[in-house]
């Protein structure tokens, strides 16, 4: 009863309003459609990789992203799928929305839960998984004087995996049933590195011959002068350290080939074909597709477009699966959730000039020192890509179950 009162209160309330009016939509998409409704920007990252792998492992699988209203698509970009905001919440422009997707399954992330899609999306027997809800996410409520409302829209989902213990409480308190609710940390970006050949890694750490390597990757133009001076720094104490300097515009590798020349740094042209021997000091690769070389070789890497304002950052993860120990600049707002993350569990380092980049350097190249923050970083990576494993086998079951019931009718 309390659930019926709430809602019909709610919808007169929503029916009093103005109509809106209806939004041409694309075509929906032959086959299974995954709808998963972002709610945070900040979490946009973490199901678009998600989404990516689901797609991986589920052939035929389309996907519908749906934001916030009051939010552009163009905005929001995604590497497969649709883009939609999500309509008023209105019974006329819920029922429409629904009726044109007819989604298999619905992945609701975060909060601004709405009362008239998500039950219209029940109704129609539609599973939904609300993941990443926080207790903040579930104190905002229009309509305080409903009796229920928030309980009774939570009460639509299948599963809600909350992100800490004092949430998971609220919600059994609340009123949702305790085999709803489960503890589950919030969806991260995780690394899935490709395979590298065997006999080639083998043959470049044959020709470094265990001498102190870091790799200075994505270098933007604008860091070279700091990167090599680090370097020079380092060289004064560890006579046979090596630097790989990946360029992240390869049209300044031979500006860069210039500038080593008149700073008397012997060099190395990896794309051209020319081997590592053992006078070289600096090892100069522009192709992104060696990354995967590199980071392998290198115990230590310094994540550049970081160092100076304008690029952002670059996404440190595959570095930190592959066995590297982290140092980066400040200027990382594109990725500053995982470089956080990492910092915090002891795999990553900032550094804010070059004075101190060489001296962590020189610290970290010392015998086994960067082993314990690579190691950090591995413990990191694995734990979050276990957790991306566990929700796509989440999801991936409730499919095949909608699949087998729609089998049946």
């Amino acid at each position: 009863m309390a659930r019926s009162l709430s809602l019909a209160a709610y919808r007169v309330l929503s029916w009093r309003g103005a109509h809106p009016p209806g939004k041409d939509m694309p075509t929906r998409p032959e086959g299974e459609l995954l709808w998963i409704h972002v709610n945070n920007r900040n979490r946009f990252p973490a199901l678009c990789d998600l989404a990516q792998r689901l797609t991986t492992v589920r052939p035929g699988l389309s996907l519908l992203f749906t934001i916030p209203a009051d939010t552009r698509t163009d905005d929001w970009q995604i590497p497969s799928g649709l883009v939609s905001v999500l309509p008023e919440d209105h019974p006329v422009a819920a029922r429409r929305f629904l009726n044109h997707w007819t989604p298999d399954m619905c992945l609701w992330s975060g909060g601004g839960l709405q009362p008239n899609l998500i039950d219209e999306a029940e109704q129609t027997g539609l599973p939904m998984l609300l993941i990443d809800v926080t207790e903040r996410d579930l104190t905002t409520r229009r309509h305080r004087w409903l009796p229920d409302l928030t309980r009774t829209v939570l009460d639509c989902f299948e599963v809600i995996l909350a992100s800490d213990e004092a949430t998971a409480r609220h919600l059994r308190r609340s009123g949702i049933a305790a085999t709803k609710v489960r503890v589950a940390q919030p969806l991260q970006v995780s690394a899935n590195p490709a395979p590298w050949p065997e006999d080639e890694l083998a043959t470049v750490n044959a020709a470094l011959g265990g001498r102190p390597v870091w790799l200075s990757a994505w270098t933007q133009a604008k860091e070279f002068i700091s990167v090599l001076t680090a370097h020079r720094f380092a060289l004064r104490l560890l006579h046979r350290a090596l630097l790989i300097v990946h360029v992240a515009d390869r049209d300044e590798a031979a500006p860069l080939r210039e500038r080593l020349e008149r700073m008397d740094l012997r060099c190395t042209d990896w794309d051209n074909g020319t081997t590592i021997d053992d006078h070289a000091q600096v090892v100069i690769s522009a192709d992104p597709e060696d990354l995967g070389l590199w980071y392998r070789v290198s115990p230590l890497t310094f994540m550049g477009s970081s160092l100076e304002p304008g690029a952002g950052g670059r996404d440190p993860l595959t570095a930190v699966a592959l066995g590297s120990a982290l140092l980066y600049g400040p200027n990382v707002r594109n990725h500053i959730d995982t470089y956080v993350r990492l910092a915090s569990a002891g795999a990553a380092r900032s550094v804010r000039d070059a004075e101190a980049l060489g001296s962590e350097v020189v610290h970290l190249l010392a015998p086994d020192a960067a082993a314990a923050m690579a190691l950090a970083g591995w413990q990191a990576v694995t734990e979050t890509a276990h957790l991306t494993d566990q929700l796509i086998e989440l999801v991936q079951d409730l499919l095949d179950r909608e699949r087998a019931e729609h089998a049946h009718t």
